[in-house]
């Protein structure tokens, strides 16, 4: 048998992925840390942006808010969410994600058990506008602008 040996990973070493809208970083998974039974990342929502609507066929997705002031839509209905609140999602419900409030929105977010093959793991249901981010929050701001 062979046993994985644990792993530090930082969030800058992960490429940010805005093509659902937000600032998505997928840090603990298969890919970077061997993971077998899920994965967990950060969402980076600036005010005013959203991660577009989807749902996950094969997981439930566990989120824990950070700081921000969001909305989540859970199939339709929106349900607010602040800071030091968390919220399990059932396999198979739409949700998505809005900051709501005036300052950068972060939750921390785990799926599991992961998709048979990472294709079928999430089903968008709306297309969303990709935005560029840039590396240093400073930066980030001048960029949306």
């Amino acid at each position: 048998m062979i046993k994985s040996l644990p792993k530090i990973v930082d969030l800058s070493e992960i490429e940010p992925n805005t093509r659902r809208g937000g600032d998505l970083r997928a840090m603990l998974t298969p890919a970077t840390v061997g993971s077998t039974s899920g994965f967990m990342g950060v969402a980076i929502v600036q005010p005013g942006d959203r991660i577009g609507e989807h749902y996950h066929p094969y997981s439930e997705e566990f989120v824990y808010v950070l700081c921000g002031q969001l909305e989540v839509d859970l199939d339709g209905e929106p349900h607010p969410l602040k800071p030091e609140q968390g919220l399990m999602i059932p396999m198979n419900m739409r949700h998505r994600f809005r900051n709501v409030g005036n300052v950068e929105a972060r939750i921390v977010f785990h799926l599991g058990p992961l998709a048979p093959r990472p294709a079928l793991g999430h089903v968008d249901t709306e297309e969303t506008e990709a935005v560029a981010v840039a590396a240093d929050p400073a930066d980030r701001a001048r960029v949306r602008s």
